[in-house]
């Protein structure tokens, strides 16, 4: 990706193997980075300095020196160079061409005269460096920014927003990368250091072991991040002519526009908040740098539901096929067309309505119906029955052996009142006249 940005490599350490660079989505100091920067030697660019020269003040220096002997320690460094190294070490830059390469190193800056592994809590102090602490003279940055400056490579970062007022312990971590996809360049500073290596009579023990660590500059945020945090990193251009200036190895003393290079992002950056498993220590997971509200979340429980929807939707899209033989009716031989299951009963409900339309065709209109009934010339009084029809049905059943009782003659049941007619029948006026 940098040789594609005109960013020549002409170097880079191993995949795998002692001091190789990790890769990782929870990247934590003291982890091996990627560094990219001059080929340089260890001293820096420019002159070469004679490490552990001076006083032997400064060859007993310890991390926890203060400020004001780190001053001393650096000048006296400067007095001892000579001019007639100064000399050749410019004329050899300028004879030869600049090569650059990617380089392993830790992350928490050890200065060059540390004599002892400063261990974790000191890293975690030097992981960051701010860049109005260059401004000013002096201080243990001197020498790193004048002489040993790099571009840390990563693909984003992380910053923690906090959430529900100023006693909340609440955060939630978001995640920033660029957003045309190209990877982050961060300035940042570097320094070699050899630990001692004492035996049991306290005398060094073999060639000290180098160890190469590095520093990223922090600047104030720029306004997409600021509701984030009030800081974010030095961000530059792949292939710019700010990193092209940063890492120029004849430019061997800080500057103000080295220092004006220090600023906030202008380009377009993507932040959002990703899961909060990204802060426990040793979690390692692609899924850190997915946004919790995307479709690629597993955890979004707004997902859970949209899966169902999307199930659904797709079903009704899908429409089953099945092959079905249609026969010519002038003879011709069977063939086989394929039809969706919706298509054939679209078909069969068609044919359905045709064919009731052809058996029962409705009536004419405008034609009156005549009744197929007539009544009787003469009215015959009703027969004598002691019997009733046969029932249609089993819960008449019990009707079976009882007679029908007429409203109007009951002979078997009542004797014959006056004036009934000799064939039991009587006038129905009789009848009220009687029941009255």
């Amino acid at each position: 990706m940098f040789e594609d940005e005109d960013m020549p490599v002409d170097d880079a350490p191993h995949d795998v193997g002692d001091g190789a660079p990790r890769q990782s989505y929870n990247f934590a100091p003291g982890y091996y980075g990627v560094v990219y920067r001059a080929d340089v030697p260890d001293w820096g660019a420019g002159t070469r300095r004679e490490h552990g020269a001076g006083s032997s003040k400064s060859r007993t220096l310890k991390p926890s020196v203060a400020v004001e002997e780190q001053e001393e320690h650096q000048q006296e460094q400067e007095e001892a160079s000579r001019p007639e190294d100064a000399e050749a070490a410019t004329a050899e830059l300028e004879a030869h061409e600049t090569h650059y390469k990617l380089q392993s190193m830790k992350w928490g800056l050890v200065p060059f005269w540390t004599k002892r592994d400063p261990g974790y809590g000191s890293l975690l102090k030097t992981i960051n460096c701010r860049d109005d602490s260059l401004a000013t003279q002096g201080g243990m940055w001197s020498t790193m920014k004048a002489r040993k400056r790099c571009i840390v490579v990563a693909q984003g970062f992380y910053e923690w927003l906090k959430v529900g007022g100023p006693s909340s312990k609440e955060k939630i971590p978001h995640y920033v990368k660029r957003k045309d996809g190209k990877l982050m360049c961060f300035a940042g500073l570097w320094d070699c250091v050899r630990y001692e290596n004492k035996g049991k009579d306290g005398e060094v023990d073999g060639e000290p072991e180098k160890h190469y660590t590095y520093t990223v500059i922090t600047t104030d945020s720029n306004k997409q991040l600021k509701f984030l945090h009030d800081r974010m990193p030095v961000i530059m251009d792949p292939g710019s002519e700010a990193i092209r200036t940063w890492l120029d190895p004849k430019r061997a003393e800080w500057s103000k526009e080295l220092q004006e290079l220090l600023k906030p992002y202008e380009g377009e950056l993507e932040v959002y908040p990703v899961s909060k498993e990204v802060g426990k220590v040793g979690h390692n997971s692609p899924s850190f740098i997915v946004p919790v509200a995307s479709k690629e979340n597993k955890n979004n429980i707004a997902n859970f539901f949209a899966k169902g929807a999307d199930k659904k939707k797709a079903a009704e899209k899908v429409k089953p096929e099945v092959e079905v033989e249609v026969k010519k009716e002038d003879g011709g031989e069977e063939k086989k067309e394929t039809k969706t299951v919706d298509k054939l009963k679209e078909e069969e409900d068609e044919n359905d309505k045709k064919g009731s339309m052809l058996s029962s065709p409705p009536p004419k209109r405008g034609v009156k119906r005549e009744s197929s009934f007539s009544l009787p010339e003469k009215s015959e009084p009703p027969a004598k029955k002691t019997m009733a029809s046969p029932p249609s049905s089993a819960t008449n059943s019990k009707r079976q052996t009882r007679g029908k009782i007429s409203a109007t003659s009951n002979p078997e049941r009542s004797p014959a009142k006056k004036g009934a007619k000799a064939d039991g029948s009587q006038k129905i006026t009789k009848f009220f006249g009687n029941s009255a």
